[in-house]
C-alpha cells in the first residue's frame, strides 16, 4: 500500500497563498515573509528538546564520539552545510561532525531524489563511517517518513549510539525512530509542498542550536567569543586580532605579539589576562581541558 503523503502537515496546501500565481513580485515576497514570521515560535516549542539533543551531542564529544547529521535533498544539503561551517568556526576536525546525504557528495549541488527511498543505503552508508555506541546521529527529514534516514537511525541505534530526528511532522516514522524528538510544526508551505521553505528554515535554526550549543558547552567560546577560530586568511586573521582585543582590552602590539607566538586566539587571551607566558598559558588550558575562563581562574 502507498503512502498517503498527501496528509502529511508539510505537504497540505496553504490556504492563505491559494492565488499565489495572481500575485504581484510585492505580494509573493510579503505572503512568503509573513510565514516566515511563525518559524521561530514553531521552532520555540521545541527548546526542551533541542537542549536534550545537545545533552546527548556533548556526551558523545566528552566520549570522543562524532556527531552525524543524516538526511536527504534539503535537509541533507542542510546537515553538510552546518557541519562544515565547525571546523573553521572552532577549531574542531572536520571528522567530529560528519555530514551524510542520500546520493552522496554530488547530491549537495544536484538532486538524487531516488536514493532517499533506499533504508539498506542509509543503513550501509552509517556504517562505513565506523559508527560506534560513543556517537550521536541525527536524523533530518521535514517530511518525517524518509525510508534512508530511518536506515540510518536504526543501525545507530542498534549499536547503542545516541540517535535525535530534527523532522517538521511530530508523528512520523523518523520521529519514532529516535531517542529524541525535534519536532517544529511550521505548517503548510506557501508553495504547496516546498519543504526548502518554512521547513528548512526551521531545520537550520535547529541545527544552528544543537551545533552551537555543543560546542559553547565543550570549551570553544570564551563569554560569546569564538576564541578557537582558524587563523586560515586575511578576514580571520582580523578577526582572531578583534577577539583578542575584546576579550582583553590589551594593546594591540601586546596583541599581535601574543597571537605571533601562539597561533591561537585561546592561548593569546589566557597568556594576556592570566599575565603568563605562552608554555604557561598551554598547561592552563591543557589542565581546565581547553576552557578559557577555568584556565584563567585557576592561574
Amino acid at each position: 500500500m502507498k503512502e498517503n503523503l498527501g496528509a502529511l502537515v508539510t505537504e497540505t496546501q496553504n490556504q492563505k497563498t491559494i492565488d499565489l500565481d495572481t500575485y504581484s513580485s510585492l505580494e509573493i515576497v510579503r505572503a512568503m515573509n509573513e510565514e516566515d514570521k511563525t518559524v521561530a515560535f514553531a521552532v520555540e516549542k521545541e527548546v526542551p528538546n533541542i537542549a536534550r539533543a545537545v545533552d546527548l551531542i556533548v556526551a558523545s564529544f566528552k566520549k570522543g564520539g562524532r556527531l552525524f547529521y543524516v538526511g536527504a535533498g534539503t535537509s541533507g544539503r542542510l546537515g553538510v552545510l552546518d557541519a562544515s561551517e565547525c571546523p573553521p568556526t572552532f577549531g574542531v576536525p572536520y571528522e567530529m561532525v560528519v555530514p551524510i546525504i542520500a546520493g552522496g557528495p554530488n547530491a549537495f549541488i544536484k538532486a538524487f531524489e531516488d536514493a532517499e527511498d533506499n533504508p539498506s543505503l542509509g543503513k550501509k552508508e552509517i556504517l562505513e563511517h565506523n559508527l560506534t555506541k560513543n556517537d550521536t546521529v541525527v536524523g533530518i527529514a521535514a517530511s518525517g517518513r524518509t525510508p534512508y534516514v530511518i536506515g540510518a537511525l536504526e543501525a545507530a541505534k542498534e549499536l547503542g549510539a545516541s540517535t535525535v530526528a530534527v523532522v517538521c511532522n511530530p508523528n512520523s516514522p523518523v520521529a519514532n525512530a529516535a531517542d529524541v524528538k525535534i519536532a517544529p510544526v511550521v505548517g503548510p508551505e506557501v508553495l504547496t509542498g516546498s519543504t526548502r521553505l518554512k521547513a528548512g528554515t526551521a531545520q537550520k535554526m535547529v541545527l544552528n542550536m544543537l551545533t552551537t550549543a555543543s560546542m559553547v558547552q565543550m570549551g570553544k567560546v570564551y563569554t560569546n567569543l569564538m576564541v578557537d577560530v582558524q587563523m586560515t586568511n586575511i578576514k580571520l586573521e582580523d578577526r582572531a586580532r578583534r577577539i583578542v582585543q575584546t576579550a582583553t582590552g590589551a594593546p594591540i602590539d601586546e596583541i599581535d605579539e601574543a597571537l605571533k607566538k601562539s597561533g591561537s586566539c585561546k592561548v593569546a587571551i589566557v597568556m594576556i589576562l592570566a599575565k603568563v607566558d605562552e608554555g604557561k598559558a598551554r598547561e592552563l588550558l591543557d589542565k581546565s581541558k581547553g576552557y578559557v575562563r577555568q584556565a584563567i581562574e585557576s592561574k
